[in-house]
């Protein structure tokens, strides 16, 4: 097979798939135009407009609909008029006029990260490197560095799952106020996200001025009810049903507030 998926790269925070076609890594005009938030049809028209200056088999091939199979693998559809594939020269030419700076920035990502990388890693030599102080220096430092920032990400998360585990085996609930205190937010901000129609936490039923805990956020264990006798200003007592959040509802609500940030 000529074509194949090979793998992903981030170009201008997408994901790109990595297409290899005739032996080289190229891209399509819905490609480019995604990398570079152009509207769709954009790729197109500027390789229409200019198709003389571009040469067949080395700036771009024509695939046609009997390849649908071959170009498949890689999530790509050839429709019944065919299907234009850019190379590295091919896109170059075309991106010419793209001058803003985002386009700038995936110029040089694409060129770097898409299409010379192959070249990189076909043409790396171990052993070259190896007997290269300033190769093999290069290497270590490079791989000093991810250790280094795999620790840190390591030591981080360590950090939250500490702080998880305490809350979720701490004793006891906590009353509405309390939690807000320990998620380091407002309570009526807390009282408004568990009330939300997103999060359905807790509600008030009509005429009630108490909240209680939707039962599936009681049987998940991520709230609960407490009875409490409240004594009013004439020294009568009353009986009321507080809502609570549990030590794994606050742990919940804490992985949340930190996955959102």
């Amino acid at each position: 097979m000529n074509a194949k998926l090979n793998n992903t790269v981030m170009v201008a925070d997408k994901a790109l798939s990595i297409v290899e076609y005739q032996g080289q890594r190229v891209v399509t005009f819905a490609m480019i135009d995604e990398v570079h938030g152009r509207p769709e049809g954009t790729a197109r028209k500027r390789f229409n407009d200019n198709k003389d200056h571009f040469v067949d088999g080395e700036d771009y091939y024509s695939v046609d609909s009997t390849q649908k199979s071959e170009l498949r693998t890689f999530g790509i559809e050839v429709p019944n008029r065919g299907l234009t594939l850019m190379t590295e020269s091919g896109y170059l030419m075309l991106v010419k006029s793209f001058t803003d700076d985002l386009a700038w920035k995936v110029q040089k990502q694409l060129v770097k990260g898409y299409f010379k990388a192959k070249e990189l890693v076909e043409n790396f030599d171990p052993m070259k490197a190896l007997s290269d102080p300033n190769a093999l220096r290069g290497l270590l430092l490079g791989y000093s560095e991810k250790v280094i920032e795999l620790e840190h990400k390591v030591e981080e998360m360590a950090q939250d799952v500490n702080a998880y585990e305490r809350i979720a085996k701490a004793d006891g609930s906590f009353c509405l106020t309390d939690a807000a205190k320990a998620l380091q937010m407002r309570p009526k901000d807390l009282i408004s996200h568990l009330s939300s129609e997103k999060m359905k936490w807790i509600y008030k039923r009509a005429g009630n001025s108490h909240w209680l805990g939707y039962s599936d956020k009681v049987q998940a264990g991520y709230v609960e009810h407490k009875v409490t006798e409240v004594t009013r200003g004439d020294g009568t007592t009353k009986i009321t049903e507080q809502v609570r959040i549990t030590p794994k509802g606050l742990t919940k609500l804490a992985k949340d507030q930190g996955g959102a940030s």
